[in-house]
């Protein structure tokens, strides 16, 4: 007699073969949405469909599930690349293979690409030099191709270019503007080759004197704003203390309740303020500018000295802006949004080959260029880094240089 497969209603429950790929994708969105310390178990085990005791089957704890995580995705990275070893023939087309597979691997991951861009910084150890490992490996496969068209570069200036590519790339995972797959490819795959003849400006690269308002001459709530900012930025959201804040003010804790509920109305109150100058500091240059393209590059030079005048401000809004009250995170990104759809529109009088969105996406991969930069340069403030970034800025939204000379806001 022929032997016959159970019914699917034979009651008995049966693993599916993907449980820890499911496992794996649901960890990964979970610890970009809601962040390493909003995340537990139980959690990701609801995600799943599963109990927490049957997910310790699979890991032993959540570091094990968040290392897997984020060194899943590098790896991603990593095997979307490999062909660049084998690659020969025309630097220019294999560039743009790099630029479409690594754009390719962004948007499948959209939902989780954050991870390995912002939590990553809980890694551990071998785990961290791992990931690092995995993103050296991105880095000269870029510069493989990018060395034969550019081979004026040193070394330092193959690695900005890298990083701004790959930052082009990545922007795609900070933001949910919507365009379709093949267009987004193109774009950014165009924006990178856009990136190719960057110029390194010849100014000097040394820091320039820091001017800070004395702490006397601030008001208690401007301190404490300022101060905690900084004390989020060097030592993390969950690692500073009230009493740190207080006593950077040099005032008691008790004190900052009359001021603020908490320590996550600080941190949105600090990028409510942020969001407010910059929204007053844009309407006086579009209303003093005499044509798009000298509002649009002011607009530039005023968002890189902003970025590297105050680089906490960029840094903890991607890595804590999730201990924020779900509200508050709501605002700060209506409050983005409306920033970039005012880029936007001036990118896309400018550029009439794009539309509105692929003027967006621009947008935000011009934005990204800046936080990435800062991040490799740590922030030092000369005129050398900010009239580099200013220019990879230009490339990005008018795909050249400016035709007249602005220079830097102070």
């Amino acid at each position: 007699m022929a032997r016959t497969s159970p019914a699917r209603g034979d009651g008995v429950r049966r693993r599916p073969r993907d449980r820890k790929a499911q496992i794996a994708r649901a960890s990964a969105e979970a610890f970009s949405t809601l962040g390493y310390h909003g995340v537990s178990m139980e959690a990701i085990a609801s995600r799943v469909g599963i109990s927490a005791a049957a997910l310790y089957r699979h890991y032993t704890g959540k570091y094990e599930l968040f290392r897997d995580a984020v060194l899943s995705l590098g790896q991603q990275l990593v095997d979307a690349t490999a062909f660049a070893d084998e690659a020969s023939g025309d630097p220019h087309e294999v560039l743009l293979q790099l630029a479409a597979a690594l754009s390719d691997t962004a948007l499948n991951n959209r939902e989780s690409g954050g991870l390995y861009r912002w939590e990553a910084r809980y890694l551990r150890g071998d785990d961290q030099a791992t990931l690092n490992a995995q993103m050296r490996a991105v880095h000269r496969r870029i510069q493989g191709p990018l060395s034969a068209l550019r081979p004026d570069l040193d070394s330092r200036d193959r690695w900005t270019l890298s990083t701004a590519m790959i930052s082009v790339l990545g922007s795609v995972v900070d933001h949910r503007a919507k365009l379709p797959g093949g267009q987004i490819r193109a774009l950014l795959s165009d924006l990178v080759v856009t990136l190719v003849p960057a110029e390194f400006p010849d100014l000097p690269d040394v820091a320039e004197p820091a001017v800070a308002t004395p702490p006397a001459h601030r008001s208690k709530y401007e301190a404490l704003l300022v101060e905690s900012m900084k004390l989020f930025n060097q030592k993390g959201y969950r690692d500073t203390s009230m009493e740190d804040i207080a006593a950077a003010v040099g005032m008691p804790a008790s004190g900052i309740y009359r001021y603020f509920s908490g320590k996550s109305d600080i941190l949105a109150g600090g990028f409510r303020r942020d969001a407010d100058r910059w929204s007053a500091e844009m309407t006086a240059i579009l209303d003093q500018a005499t044509d798009r393209e000298e509002a649009l590059t002011r607009l530039i030079d005023g968002h890189v000295a902003r970025s590297f005048g105050q680089p906490e401000m960029d840094y903890v809004y991607y890595t804590e802006r999730l201990n924020m009250s779900v509200g508050d995170q709501q605002i700060l990104r209506n409050l983005q949004r409306s920033t970039v759809e005012t880029w936007g529109e001036l990118v896309a009088a400018l550029r009439p080959e794009w539309t509105a969105g692929q003027a967006r996406f621009a947008v935000y991969a011009a934005m990204a260029v800046v936080v990435d930069l800062g991040r490799l340069v740590q922030y030092r403030n000369t005129p050398y880094t900010r009239a580099l970034v200013s220019g990879l800025m230009d490339l990005t939204l008018l795909g050249r240089y400016r035709l007249r000379t602005v220079l830097p806001a102070k």
